[in-house]
């Protein structure tokens, strides 16, 4: 904004530059010309000024010039009044009486040569300049004893400055709109990292709201109840136990998923046996069931590049979902992970399959569609992404929901 502040009043300056310039070089022209004129002009016996000398060099020649007395017969704003001694009889430029006389009245005032912008008769542009002349033995305190008026054409020289205030002004309007194009681009590069950062924090407030909000009521719903002593001391604590180590696996999820966002959590890559870091989470996974599920690990030796933290949590994470939604109501999830040598890890359940209407934004937060927060999901999709991986779902052999990690091996 302050360069194109400074961009305008450096183009009025030019202007108004410009203008004054070519107004001084007609005024010094014509001062030269009245300047010879007035050389030329002698009095007579009687002191009266002869102007007869002019006769043949003004009355055809220009500029034209005109030789105005003062006199004390027609009274004006000066207190003198002027007649006119001698005027051309044939002019190149013919302007009124009026604006003769209005030159050499304000030359009068001032004792000083004065310069006007006036037009002709025709409406064309002139440049009209009064030089005041002295008597040769005239007093100090003296005035002038007449004003000689000279006119030039001030034509070209406006469309000159015409043609310059069009290419300056043109010109302070493309760098004008060009300047606030180039602000506005890097105005919108400073503040995009603000707004990305503003927009992960606002996710993360929503995660954290939409998925404690559940087990925040449910505590509270257990609390009134144990208070009102409907149910048995010992399963409120078992059934408060599980729900807080419940919120507690939401908030690491939600810390894991704002640092992968962020940034902050930056892959430790690092050669990793895929096949060990599988059997040893479904074994946790199976230990920590207690709904008799059915997990069978078929692994080659496979080596990755990847980070074992964020890896074993995107594993973890794909198997919960497993034994969370891939099995009917009522009856034990049968899941199947598979490593491959090629550095993949499928997870394949025999429940109900995908639900079509979340299969093309399945691993977005809240779109699991059974009822979870979809976090896990969209956790695993990060961590795959994070490594130069991939993570894909669809539908498996055995009827069932078939989810592929792909990780990036020491081949690749």
């Amino acid at each position: 904004m302050t360069s194109a502040v400074g961009l305008v009043a450096m183009a009025v300056l030019a202007v108004r530059s410009d203008s004054a310039r070519w107004r001084e070089q007609l005024d010094h022209s014509l001062d030269a010309d009245s300047s010879w004129a007035l050389g030329l002009l002698e009095t007579d016996e009687d002191g009266r000024l002869a102007t007869d000398v002019l006769a043949d060099t003004v009355n055809t020649g220009c500029p034209p010039l005109t030789v105005l007395l003062v006199t004390g017969d027609a009274p004006d704003p000066s207190g003198a009044g002027l007649t006119v001694q001698h005027a051309p009889s044939a002019p190149c430029l013919s302007v009124s009486p009026g604006v003769v006389l209005e030159a050499g009245r304000a030359a009068v005032r001032t004792g000083e040569a004065r310069g006007f912008d006036r037009r002709t008769t025709d409406g064309e542009p002139v440049r009209v300049f009064a030089l005041p002349f002295y008597a040769p033995e005239a007093a100090e305190d003296e005035g002038p004893q007449g004003v000689l008026v000279a006119t030039a054409d001030a034509a070209a020289e406006r469309a000159d400055h015409r043609r310059l205030v069009w290419v300056v002004t043109a010109g302070c309007a493309v760098l004008v709109l060009l300047s606030a194009a180039v602000g506005h681009v890097l105005s919108g590069r400073a503040v995009r990292p603000a707004l990305a950062a503003l927009g992960q924090q606002e996710a993360f407030l929503a995660d954290a709201a939409h998925d404690l909000r559940t087990p925040a009521a449910s505590l509270r719903t257990l609390a009134e109840t144990a208070l009102r002593g409907e149910t048995d001391s010992t399963e409120v604590h078992r059934r408060t136990l599980r729900l807080a180590e419940g919120m507690g696996r939401l908030v690491d999820g939600l810390l894991t998923r704002a640092r992968l966002m962020s940034g902050t959590a930056t892959p430790s890559r690092q050669p990793l046996r895929l096949d060990q870091l599988a059997e040893a989470v479904v074994e946790e996974a199976v230990e920590a069931s207690a709904a008799g599920h059915r997990v069978r690990v078929e692994a080659e030796e496979t080596v990755v590049v990847a980070d074992p933290d964020l890896v074993r949590r995107a594993v973890g994470n794909l198997l919960g979902n497993a034994l969370a939604h891939g099995h009917e109501p009522g009856l034990p999830a049968d899941v199947l992970v598979t490593v491959g040598r090629n550095g993949t890890l499928t997870v394949e359940d025999a429940g109900p399959g995908l639900p079509p209407e979340v299969a093309d934004a399945l691993f977005e937060r809240f779109r699991s569609g059974s009822g979870s927060t979809g976090l896990g999901l969209s956790i695993a999709a990060w961590v795959a992404h994070a490594h130069g991986g991939t993570l894909t779902a669809g539908r498996g052999e055995r009827g069932g929901a078939r989810f592929v990690l792909r990780l990036p091996t020491t081949a690749d």
